[in-house]
């Protein structure tokens, strides 16, 4: 499958700081590139957090709970089916009944049966359960209008808390507390549903205590652990509240302080705790939990997370493992069906010289739960916005759409939806991920009017794929004491990337590995001032099965990785772009 855009390396701009960022001079640069002034913003202290009580409606949440509280009522937290989600529903669980309350239980919906968030569907369940008077919403609730006024007329109030944009109006819950709403005032509108569900607790732990219903001292930090997690795992962006509050749960982990669930995940997939980053949460722990929504039922992953033996807990993970093993080969099956589907569109549109902007691939057997997982992978090898649809048991067509900088998916979806009326029976989401349904017989006009609103959006020109680097390494600078500061320096993520560094190479050897889905090289860095050539470095490509002959020049986008195998540390590249020079 043929990628035509071009490629556009950047180095960053590192500007000039009063004083050294940090003693190495690689994070130093990185750092000062990333917008870090003074070396005190690196200390990730819980007490540079901002205060709850800045959260819009949270003297509501918080009033209502201590009622709940004193007359012992039933409460049900209502969650989401992703990583996000299972971390909020289990850190309510937890805290909930950590705060002495008697009656607290968990619904997930059902991805399949019954879509994402709160609905009338969802609260016949939890009263035909749990018999709530209160529904807690995490995760989700802030577009949920006509199931809250259901919950009203079975006499069950709402408090929503959620991150997502809200739309004109807000439900008539008892509170939304969204640090997105219009009127908030906290300082950050990016934290997770995780953290949003942390805050609410922060504020409802200092109600209880005011009110005397609190029987004990309780940390929260001693939950950030959950908060990580469900933060990485979300791709929300790496803003100061976040970094502290990912760094500090990594710092748990690392010490061993996570609950058992979490330490039982990172053991099924073959990792240390104690040398866990935010990037091993992003690749390995938040893809076992959301397998469980993906492919089975998200409860399994709230169980796990809930589970207080570590027996129990590596049964859970082991199942996790399991579920996510299968999604792998799922996925698999699905990224070689939908690879020669855009192959075939791509010779049909070369024959006829006309220029595609945009894919939308579907085929009747394939998954409703991996279709975002192809559409990001199609969307990274072909640096176009990709839609993957699945059929649902009714007919329609379930679609999952992924995009690039530049190419707002939602606002394209609309335009779509405007331009074939009642096809599309409903959509949502932002600029880099959206959903929606559509009619079966309405995909191949989809499709031409998918790919007519990119190209406005582009002004009829292909995009220039951009890798955006911190410069080159010095030969020196290759070593597993560099590897290793760039990984834990600081928690990486969405708006505060990774380290990415791009240098002139040798090639020594290469092949194909993985069942030939990905290559492997040995690469001997050179020096561009002095032409020296470095000792050769392993580096992988993942996804990418092209491979090159000794001798080769090439030039490489690069991540400086830590490789972990049997015991042994080594030094390892994680290959973004690979081209020859």
């Amino acid at each position: 499958m043929s990628d035509a855009n071009s490629v556009q390396i950047l180095r960053r701009q590192v500007p000039k700081t009063r004083s050294p960022l940090h003693t190495n001079s690689v994070l130093h640069r990185v750092f000062a590139a990333r917008g870090i002034r003074d070396a005190k913003e690196l200390n990730f202290s819980l007490s540079e957090l901002p205060r709850p009580d800045l959260l819009p409606d949270i003297d509501k949440a918080t009033k209502r709970l201590v009622v709940a509280h004193k007359q012992h009522e039933r409460v049900l937290i209502v969650g989401d089916y992703d990583c996000d989600g299972a971390t909020s529903t289990a850190l309510m669980m937890r805290v909930l009944h950590a705060m002495g309350y008697a009656f607290v239980d968990y619904v997930i919906p059902d991805r399949a049966k019954h879509g994402y968030g709160l609905s009338p569907a969802v609260i016949d369940v939890g009263i035909e359960q749990h018999k709530p008077s209160l529904i807690i919403t995490v995760d989700n609730g802030v577009a949920a209008h006509e199931a809250i006024e259901y919950a009203a007329s079975k006499h069950i109030d709402v408090v929503v808390t959620d991150h997502h944009l809200p739309g004109e109006t807000l439900p008539q819950a008892v509170a939304v507390v969204n640090p997105s709403r219009s009127d908030s005032q906290f300082a950050s509108a990016n934290i997770a549903g995780v953290g949003v569900a942390f805050y609410f607790l922060v504020a409802l732990r200092k109600a209880l205590d005011e009110a005397g219903c609190l029987a004990r001292n309780l940390s929260m930090a001693d939950w950030l652990d959950l908060v990580a997690i469900g933060t990485v795992a979300d791709v929300v962006p790496l803003d100061n509240v976040n970094r502290i509050l990912v760094e500090q749960g990594l710092r748990r982990i690392r010490a061993g302080s996570a609950v058992p669930g979490v330490l039982s995940l990172i053991k099924a997939a073959k990792r240390e705790a104690k040398a866990l980053s935010s990037i091993d949460i992003g690749m390995v722990v938040g893809p076992r939990l959301n397998a469980a929504g993906r492919i089975d039922d998200m409860g399994v992953g709230v169980q796990c997370l809930l589970a207080t033996h570590k027996t129990e807990a590596d049964l859970l993970a082991n199942s996790l493992q399991g579920l996510n093993d299968q999604r792998r080969n799922i996925q698999a099956d699905m990224q070689d069906d939908a690879e020669r589907i855009v192959e075939a569109l791509q010779t049909q549109a070369s024959a006829v010289e006309q220029k595609r902007f945009a894919y939308a691939v579907h085929q009747s057997d394939w998954h409703q739960g991996v279709i975002g997982i192809v559409a990001g992978r199609l969307k990274e090898q072909l640096h176009l916005p990709v839609v993957v649809f699945a059929s649902d048991d009714a007919g329609w067509l379930k679609g999952s759409a992924r995009s690039i900088p530049g190419v707002n998916i939602r606002d394209v979806l609309y335009s779509v939806h405007q331009a074939l009326p009642g096809a599309i029976e409903r959509f949502g989401g932002h600029a880099m991920a959206a959903g929606l349904t559509m009619q079966a017989d309405a995909f191949d006009a989809f499709v031409d009017e998918l790919n007519r609103a990119v190209a406005a959006v582009l002004n009829d020109a292909l995009p220039v794929r951009q890798f955006e680097t911190d410069g080159e390494l010095l030969l020196s600078e290759f070593n597993l004491t560099t590897a290793k500061l760039l990984s834990h320096a600081a928690p990486w993520g969405t708006r505060f990337e990774s380290p990415l560094f791009d240098n002139d190479f040798v090639v020594e050897r290469s092949r194909l590995v993985g069942n030939d889905r990905h290559a492997q090289h040995q690469l001997r860095p050179v020096h561009s001032a002095s032409s020296e050539v470095g000792a050769p470095l392993s580096a992988i490509s993942f996804g990418d099965d092209r491979t090159f002959s000794a001798g080769d020049e090439v030039h490489a986008v690069y991540e400086l990785a830590v490789n972990r195998y049997q015991g042994r540390e080594s030094v390892q590249m994680i290959l973004r772009h690979l081209a020859p020079r």
